[in-house]
């Protein structure tokens, strides 16, 4: 379940991805992930989801951040594969 709070950073950040990063890590980054922080636009890269989450608690541990796995269109999938 999400708040409004929470989809407003999802936005903003989804935005900054799309607007200055995208194109940048998609090319070097495919399928890792990153979670960014819509206020200051910092970016956190990571293997894994915690990585880039963790990186970003660290640096701005009183703000909420977002994060997307390069070249998806989520973090994460759940569920089977369809074929």
């Amino acid at each position: 379940m999400t708040n409004p709070e929470s989809e407003n950073v999802a936005r903003r950040a989804e935005l900054i991805y799309e607007q200055r990063l995208r194109h940048q890590l998609e090319q070097s980054h495919l399928n890792e992930f990153i979670a960014i922080e819509p206020i200051s636009g910092d970016y956190f890269l990571g293997r894994t989801l915690s990585e880039a989450i963790g990186t970003t608690r660290k640096a701005h541990p009183d703000r909420l951040s977002h994060a997307l796995r390069i070249g998806h269109k989520t973090a994460v999938h759940f569920g089977t594969s369809v074929q």
